[in-house]
């Protein structure tokens, strides 16, 4: 089966920093097959049998603690869940603009309480707008001061879960990059 690793927290504003060459050297050196990376934000595609997946992160963590400080969370998703993220996402990429980025937070499990949509942070103009069982959807608007707030704290306050974020666009072009590796 063909999955996307999101590593979490790692090659944020210059923290925690993996090169992803040592990433994708760790899912190889655990089994992973047609590893590959997509940018610098931690997503590592790769393929795998779902038997071999919990041993294989096992052994991926444990890499990546030596590379860095602290055992990264890893979350994983396969392509037909992707799939399945984008069909349900209330959000397409034109909906983005030069005021407005869109998200997903990753949830590391489904939150103890289902939170009612929408949940909003208005001093960082972040919006949680959707949500499966173990994904958010979130709309991101350029604040005051010209920035946009970031929404992973913001989804981790709300929900109590881990998670980790990556931008609509991102996950657009991860699911592309799956559908064509044969």
């Amino acid at each position: 089966m063909k999955y996307v690793a999101f590593i979490r927290a790692i090659n944020v504003a210059g923290h925690a920093s993996v090169k992803m060459t040592d990433a994708r050297d760790a899912f190889v050196a655990a089994g992973g097959r047609n590893v590959r990376s997509y940018i610098q934000s931690g997503n590592v595609l790769f393929e795998c049998q779902a038997r071999e997946m919990a041993l294989m992160l096992r052994a991926v963590k444990k890499q990546l603690t030596d590379t860095r400080a602290g055992e990264p969370d890893i979350l994983c998703r396969s392509e037909q869940q992707l799939e399945e993220i984008v069909g349900r996402a209330p959000f397409t990429a034109r909906d983005a603009g030069p005021t407005v980025k869109l998200y997903v937070a990753f949830l590391a499990r489904s939150p103890r309480v289902k939170p009612r949509l929408p949940v909003s942070l208005p001093k960082e103009e972040l919006e949680a707008v959707g949500m499966t069982d173990r994904e958010v959807f979130i709309v991101s608007r350029r604040k005051k001061n010209g920035f946009f707030g970031f929404p992973n704290n913001f989804i981790e306050d709300a929900l109590g879960v881990s998670a980790t974020t990556r931008n609509w666009s991102t996950i657009i072009r991860i699911l592309e990059q799956l559908r064509n590796v044969e």
